[in-house]
């Protein structure tokens, strides 16, 4: 490996690079998010919040099917089923409004979906957008396991129907020092935890991707090993601002952010959210990362966005916003903290990176 390039004024901007490639080439990566505290509603409408020109391929919006009930789960937990209907790639999801937003600019959606990183479809940031096109995610279930009481799999259509969908507008930082701000859709993972209803045993929460070498060829030429995981301690994974999330820019997830469903963390670097989730496995010991894995001296198992903590390679200390030119200032926790730093009171940040 190559000395590190010295580094770069902070109002400049180089994106960072990684040794891992197709056929040995340098890359980048890291996964999308950037700065400013949480805030409650505001004016912004979703007209306001949703750019129209969507640049990935749409196909015909469906109609909801309006089913509405409930369905029992065992003890007192009751399933509420808010019926968005069948949901394919390109449909408009139902959306309620959310506490959960800021008053920033929203990353275009073009940029957004055109340049970011999901490494089954290849390691350059066009390559998802290219390659994912045909990946067919219906039908998708997922699975809820390990040390809980209820242990299910659910389907796509249950999962839609667990809570309401909310649009939360999210800022979004990825390690390689680029973020973005978007508005996802979904509700918070803890829903669907409670109704698997962790023993006294579950620490923490595992989490693995979809993979399939015939689908993902280009995987291969990455150097990561496949399927993706990533884990979180239980009390982040319950926490309210990790949002299990099946849409953005108010319609289903396209196939190279992450559909059918994935895990959006504002908080930590962007690799921790997960995309494209086929298992959820609570667990009493500290699980895997595909990341911390490959190198655990660069990504630790937090990876909590913190500006005073370099990258070994490079400076955290700034970001640039897609679309942007100027460096934005990184905050702490991605601008979080209020909401989530007491989780990490008495933690050496740098130790447990």
């Amino acid at each position: 490996m190559s000395a590190p390039k010295e580094r770069r004024k902070a109002d400049t901007f180089e994106p960072v690079r990684h040794p891992i490639g197709r056929r040995g080439r340098i890359i980048q990566r890291g996964d999308e998010t950037s700065e400013m505290l949480i805030k409650k509603p505001s004016s912004l409408r979703q007209a306001d919040v949703t750019p129209r020109q969507v640049y990935w391929n749409r196909r015909k919006f469906l109609e909801g099917l309006g089913v509405a009930g409930a369905a029992a789960v065992s003890g007192r937990a009751l399933m509420r089923l808010w019926s968005p209907g069948v949901a394919y790639a390109g449909t408009k999801l139902n959306t309620v409004k959310s506490s959960y937003t800021l008053d920033e600019k929203i990353t275009p959606a073009n940029d957004v979906t055109h340049y970011n990183n999901f490494y089954e479809f290849g390691s350059d940031k066009g390559d998802p957008a290219k390659n994912s096109q045909k990946w067919v995610t219906t039908p998708w279930t997922v699975s809820v396991e390990g040390d809980v009481k209820v242990p299910r799999k659910y389907s796509l259509d249950e999962i839609l129907q667990l809570a309401p969908l909310e649009e939360r507008i999210y800022r979004h930082r990825c390690v390689e020092r680029w973020s973005i701000v978007v508005p996802w859709i979904g509700y918070s993972l803890s829903t669907i935890l409670r109704l698997a209803q962790p023993t006294e045993k579950a620490k923490y929460v595992a989490f693995q991707s979809f993979f399939d070498h015939n689908q993902m060829p280009d995987a291969k030429y990455t150097g990561l090993e496949y399927p993706y995981v990533e884990g979180l301690r239980l009390d982040e994974a319950m926490h309210p601002l990790t949002l299990l999330c099946v849409g953005m820019y108010g319609e289903t997830l396209p196939n190279q952010d992450g559909a059918p469903v994935r895990m959006v963390v504002p908080w930590k670097y962007g690799y921790k959210s997960i995309k494209s989730i086929v298992k959820i496995k609570l667990v009493s010991s500290e699980p895997p990362t595909t990341w911390n894995r490959q190198a655990s001296n660069e990504y630790g198992f937090y990876s909590n966005v913190n500006p005073s903590v370099d990258h070994p390679r490079w400076s955290q200390a700034t970001e640039r916003r897609l679309g942007e030119i100027f460096m934005h200032k990184t905050l702490m926790f991605n601008g979080y903290a209020d909401q989530v730093a007491s989780m990490y009171a008495g933690m050496d940040l740098k130790k447990f990176h």
